[in-house]
């Protein structure tokens, strides 16, 4: 670990907790009775992707859904279910990446979507203050805010390039497979933090700082 001094964090199952489970059974409890055909971890139908690429408005990510749901379906009700996978953002494991912060640069790189993004950001605002979670991380990058998405090599290739990293010196954890297999064909070492029984493993146990 001596080698490295960036490291790149993904968000969901690594520093907020997820439980995809919850979401597909809101779905299901709404009318969606196939949704994990269309939605899992890992893969997703276009809708999701373009969602995730901020090149599809919540208002159109909204009526692509109600397609597959009753015609009454409110907006809010499917705001909610799609919020249901976004558990908490535990308090030790910020103070943990403050910690890993003084010693690296520490990036933050999201798949993620609008509808998503706020929601998150409302919980972590709760906890730690308004902007407090973000300002954890020298940057923070979005898909939806970059019009691309993991594990394209050009997201990984942004990140790099606006903050002059060297990527034999950066380091990317995910828990993904497909995302950590984009980053090591981009040239980056990378990580997969793998899930215990639905719970992600603590990341003090990849020994980044003592």
């Amino acid at each position: 670990m001596k080698t490295f001094e960036n490291i790149i964090f993904d968000l969901g199952g690594v520093i907020i907790n997820l439980d995809y489970n919850r979401t597909a059974q809101a779905f299901i409890d709404l009318g969606l009775k196939n949704f994990n055909e269309l939605y899992c971890k890992a893969q997703q139908s276009h809708l999701f992707d373009d969602f995730e690429k901020g090149t599809m408005h919540p208002e159109n990510f909204r009526s692509e859904l109600r397609k597959y749901l009753p015609s009454e379906t409110t907006d809010e009700q499917i705001d909610q279910a799609w919020n249901a996978m976004l558990l908490d953002i535990p308090v030790h494991r910020v103070e943990w990446l403050r910690k890993v912060g003084e010693k690296y640069r520490i990036f933050l790189l999201s798949n993620t979507n609008t509808i998503h993004v706020d929601a998150f950001t409302k919980k972590a605002d709760s906890v730690y203050g308004k902007g407090e979670f973000e300002c954890v991380f020298e940057k923070h990058y979005y898909s939806c805010q970059m019009g691309m998405r993991k594990p394209d090599a050009e997201i990984f290739e942004r990140v790099l390039q606006e903050n002059n990293l060297d990527k034999s010196r950066t380091l990317f954890i995910d828990d993904s497979i497909q995302h950590v297999e984009g980053a090591i064909r981009t040239g980056l070492h990378a990580e997969l933090l793998k899930l215990e029984e639905g719970e992600v493993v603590e990341l003090k146990y990849l020994s980044l700082i003592s």
